[in-house]
């Protein structure tokens, strides 16, 4: 059995699929160079690890020992099984990394379209490959189905191992009590997380009137966690938010959504996460640049017809969203979102794929 990792918050599933495999089958994980780290924590575990790169010598010796797979595990979009024959008594699984879809993709993606025909039958040759997508809810396999130009029978509705921890009361303890030391200032206190989703080959720059509106509630603590590509502009915003911001930077999104009382978001997936959470109390979406951003790459057609909440595209809209603290309730979001994520997502994936060695 073969995992490949490009992202490191799935690691307690590797290790329950490696716990709960035969005797005779071994798990190798082939992680990308930037999640050393987890890699070695796996390692620790007593599981298999190599680094790969798409280069010759993972042509040569990576490829080859992936071949000999009877289950094939992906948490993303990897261009070269565009290229692999597929065998017939192998099984890719996307696991992919997200529970739900603002913005879009594949094929729905308006770019996509006005690619080289070459490049469109080299990204669907990859969508082919794989036989399952494990999804969270039916609304995240049609989105797969229609993004990706596959059958909706292909999606395995068992939820999204990785959201397990996010109902599971042991590790929400656990994370807020690291949150907790590293930033003590974010106990009892309000705590709004500003997490906009990264815009790739785009210079973001913070909309006039944000930090004003970020100070709306000047007893809150604010904390801005923009992608680590764009340093230079969550060290503006935190010097003019002054004394109410609350750097943290050794803390992940995730750790932070444990204590975040308000999020602020905009296309990104962490909002699916967020809804799950037991300290989940209001969600605003800010969505400043939502003429140019529908038209690249785009954002789901029916948005907003299940969006949790009022979009915001003004500052003076997230001011007084802000101001106001009213609760958002999640209930049919995650419905339509989270369905499946219940907590026991690891359990019955593993349940499925284990039977299938066995058979």
């Amino acid at each position: 059995m073969v995992y490949l990792l490009s992202f490191s918050d799935n690691l307690p599933f590797i290790k329950a699929l490696a716990a709960a495999l035969p005797a005779d089958v071994d798990l190798l994980v082939f992680y990308r160079p930037e999640h050393e780290a987890a890699a070695t924590h796996l390692a620790a575990a007593g599981i298999t690890t190599r680094v790969f790169r798409d280069d010759l010598h993972f042509v040569w010796r990576g490829i080859p020992s992936l071949m000999q797979a009877r289950l094939l595990f992906c948490d993303n979009y990897y261009a070269f099984l565009g290229g692999l024959w597929h065998p017939k008594n192998m099984r890719i699984v996307q696991m992919w990394h997200a529970a739900g879809a603002i913005k879009r993709f594949g094929w729905d993606d308006p770019t996509t379209s006005r690619r080289p025909k070459s490049d469109q039958r080299r990204f669907q040759a990859v969508y082919n490959q794989f036989d399952d997508y494990v999804v969270g809810s039916s609304a995240m396999g049609q989105v797969f189905a229609n993004s990706y130009r596959v059958p909706f029978e292909r999606m395995q509705i068992l939820g999204y191992p990785r959201s397990d921890r996010l109902v599971n009361a042991t590790w929400l303890a656990k994370t807020r009590q690291r949150v907790y030391r590293l930033a003590p200032e974010l106990q009892d206190q309000r705590v709004i997380l500003y997490a906009p989703t990264y815009r790739d080959g785009v210079t973001f720059r913070p909309p006039e009137g944000l930090v004003t509106a970020l100070q709306q509630d000047p007893a809150a603590k604010v904390i801005v966690k923009l992608h680590p590509a764009l340093a230079d502009q969550t060290a503006r915003l935190q010097q003019e938010l002054g004394t109410q911001v609350v750097v943290a930077q050794h803390l992940s999104t995730t750790e932070l959504l444990t204590v975040t009382e308000t999020l602020i978001t905009d296309y990104s997936s962490v909002a699916f996460d967020y809804s799950l959470l037991s300290n989940a109390h209001s969600l605003l979406f800010y969505l400043f640049d939502l003429p140019v951003y529908t038209q690249d790459p785009g954002v789901q057609a029916d948005l907003f017809e299940w969006l949790p909440s009022p979009a915001l595209q003004t500052a003076a809209e997230l001011a007084a969203a802000i101001h106001a603290d009213t609760a958002t309730d999640f209930t049919k979001f995650n419905q339509h979102w989270n369905s499946a994520n219940d907590g026991q997502a690891t359990q019955r994936v593993i349940d499925r794929y284990v039977a299938l060695l066995t058979n």
